[in-house]
């Protein structure tokens, strides 16, 4: 009965005029679930979530990073941040962009940001994953992220060249979208995958080669200044009109967002700490709370059926 109840009805979460104090942790939370593969030739090996707590020691050795970088798309802004973060902390950094520098695509965030990374130390560069030893010239790395190929065409040419290059650290920016649908959420590692999907191919390939270190990430919905995605504005839009917001059947649903700082930050202790995990996740009736919380303003609810309909 319950289920059935729930079924037929929705919660509206409603902006209140009242101020509320802005949540100073919201800014900062890991609100994704992070998969760590170390040194392990099957990709299902959980990381303790303890090892969460590990921060990069001063004294971390200084590495030699190369970033191939999507020229578009919802993860292209992560390798501008990820660079930044790294040249930050002194590491050297290389970021390979695929297409040509003149690419209309380069006219819009975060590559018109670009000039922060070479002022910061950065090398940037333009070509094409399958040329990347061409493209990098004769410069050795420690570490590779390939932040671009969404299937093995696209992902082996730089994993090859890597292997054989001497790279230590071999870093993924899967999806979360290769899971299998299931009844039981969230999705940890080890959950059925899609086996025809194309970043699951490309992760049990970088598994084969047997990196000294390397893992995979499955971020979801990203937010942040320079992502081309918009799924966190539909909300704002409604809280500043003071319009309430949907949320379909029983609000318990669980998702998850990344603000791309979190990410990038989670991408650097990667390289430091290698063996460090966490995981946040949000039901569905959490999400809107956040973003009244960022807008400074109080959560009020409601339960409506569907079955009343009307507008919003």
């Amino acid at each position: 009965m319950a289920t059935s109840f729930q079924s037929q009805c929705s919660y509206f979460l409603f902006p209140s005029p009242l101020p509320t104090p802005q949540n100073p942790f919201f800014h900062r939370r890991f609100l994704y679930r992070p998969l760590s593969f170390h040194a392990s030739p099957r990709p299902s090996l959980l990381v303790p979530l303890a090892s969460a707590a590990a921060t990069p020691s001063a004294e971390a050795k200084k590495q030699r990073v190369l970033i191939v970088n999507a020229d578009s798309g919802g993860h292209a802004v992560i390798g501008f941040y990820f660079a930044r973060d790294l040249l930050g902390t002194g590491h050297e950094v290389t970021i390979l962009t695929v297409g040509d520098e003149g690419s209309d695509k380069m006219k819009k965030p975060p590559f018109t940001r670009f000039s922060e990374l070479v002022s910061d130390g950065g090398r940037t560069v333009w070509g094409e994953p399958a040329d990347v030893g061409k493209v990098v010239g004769s410069d050795g790395f420690d570490v590779v992220l390939d932040n671009n190929g969404k299937d093995l065409d696209a992902v082996k040419p730089v994993a090859d060249w890597a292997k054989s290059a001497g790279v230590k650290q071999f870093l993924f920016i899967s999806s979360a979208g290769i899971y299998k649908t299931g009844d039981e959420f969230p999705h940890i590692e080890g959950d059925p995958v899609k086996d025809d999907a194309g970043h699951v191919a490309v992760e049990r390939y970088i598994a084969e080669l047997s990196f000294s270190s390397w893992a995979t990430f499955r971020p979801q919905y990203i937010i942040g200044s320079g992502n081309n995605k918009d799924c966190e504005e539909w909300f704002f839009d409604r809280i500043v009109r003071g319009r309430p917001i949907p949320i379909p059947g029983s609000g318990m649903q669980l998702t998850n967002i990344s603000h791309v700082r979190d990410l990038s930050s989670m991408l650097s202790l990667a390289i430091a700490n290698p063996i460090a995990s966490s995981n946040k996740n949000l039901q569905l009736c959490e999400r809107p709370s956040c973003h009244l919380q960022r807008a400074g303003q109080a959560l009020r609810t409601s339960r409506r059926s569907r079955s009343q309909g009307g507008s919003l």
